[in-house]
């Protein structure tokens, strides 16, 4: 009993004395916020989309920035002209996708299966197993 005592005590001030689980995970998800050494004193600016921000307000409406204002180091994607944000994310829009074929499928389906009608004629049967003999068939072509 003494030496369960002991152990559950020991593992107690071990699971104090860990960092919390949350606590790790945060900081492997957060960007460091070293200074960049390539930027030689540039200043580092946050990672906003122009596409996020709002229209209007600006000495270039265009691309969303004032005149004067430092560019970030990855403009490219920043900019007006990178990659846009995507409203919808990418699980909800594949999940919309596969609806909307299914849906198509099943209209396709219930269209040829259910709304067409059979043809108002019955088929022609002609005697002699389709008289392949007297039109100069062979018995391996007989649609039969």
């Amino acid at each position: 009993m003494i030496r369960r005592a002991s152990s559950i005590r020991t593992t107690s001030r071990l699971l104090a004395s860990a960092p919390p689980r949350a606590a790790l995970a945060r900081s492997y998800a957060t960007p460091s916020q070293e200074v960049d050494p390539q930027l030689e004193g540039y200043p580092q600016l946050p990672f906003i989309q122009r596409g996020t921000l709002p229209a209007r307000g600006w000495d270039d409406m265009l691309e969303r920035r004032n005149f004067g204002e430092p560019i970030h180091e990855q403009e490219e994607l920043l900019s007006m002209w990178g990659p846009d944000v995507p409203v919808v994310e990418p699980r909800v829009a594949a999940r919309h996708f596969l609806i909307a074929v299914t849906g198509f499928i099943a209209f396709g389906f219930t269209v040829k299966y259910a709304l067409t009608q059979d043809p108002p004629v019955i088929r022609r049967e002609y005697p002699y197993n389709g008289l392949i003999k007297e039109l100069g068939g062979l018995e391996e072509n007989k649609l039969g």
